[in-house]
């Protein structure tokens, strides 16, 4: 995708984790560590399926742990417990981990554009990180996350005028694909930090367009 391509929409939609932070595997230790007093088989169990659900919240995984995972009668920690201990590991990680080489430049590249992120992190929690490491005023169209999903996110951001077409979606998994396509969203793939381990067949067999991270839009 060439510059003056990314420069012609009204509006960027950039998912969080993979895109503008580095934190995807930082993510999926800290659902390790959560689901760890149910044993390490069943913590990898739960980063097997977070791996599989790129995209998905916090909240529809850890349910979905506890309801398909673990056995029925298995003693251990509640979901509210899951939650605040995946919670505590992820916020100190999010606060350090490296932001995306490049960003401040490109959005200086499209001072008119909207941007927002639309994430399956918890929207309180990336609202909070954004506003302490200095990026949420880049993001003018504001900081979305959950426990609402992308595909509502977007459903809802579309019919009140937020998003404005054309608008293109940044994303790294098959979900954020799937939710801008059902938006009628365009989308880029961002290969650098992203977790889907068969990630370049499958935009190849899509046709998905792609770029290594953010910093290669301002190289094109």
């Amino acid at each position: 995708m060439k510059r003056q391509q990314f420069s012609s929409y009204a509006t960027h939609i950039f998912d969080c984790d993979g895109v503008v932070l580095n934190s995807n595997k930082l993510k999926t230790d800290a659902f390790f560590q959560a689901a760890l007093p149910y044993g390490e088989a069943a913590a990898q169990a739960m980063v097997n399926y977070h791996v599989a659900n790129g995209g998905i919240s916090r909240y529809k995984k850890f349910a979905y742990f506890l309801e398909d995972i673990i056995a029925p009668t298995q003693a251990g920690p509640d979901l509210e417990a899951l939650l605040n201990t995946y919670a505590s590991h992820v916020r100190e990680g999010l606060l350090n981990c490296p932001i995306a080489p490049g960003l401040e430049a490109l959005r200086q590249k499209v001072p008119d554009a909207r941007w927002l992120i639309v994430s399956g992190g918890d929207q309180a929690e990336l609202r909070e990180v954004f506003a302490q490491r200095n990026l949420a005023e880049f993001f003018n169209a504001s900081i979305f996350g959950s426990p609402d999903t992308k595909d509502e996110i977007l459903e809802r951001e579309l019919a009140n005028g937020n998003i404005t077409q054309p608008a293109l979606f940044l994303g790294d998994s098959k979900y954020d694909y799937q939710a801008a396509s059902s938006a009628g969203l365009d989308f880029l793939f961002v290969s650098g930090w992203s977790e889907v381990e068969d990630w370049h067949a499958w935009t190849t067999a899509e046709n998905i367009n792609g770029c290594r991270n953010i910093h290669d839009l301002l190289q094109q």
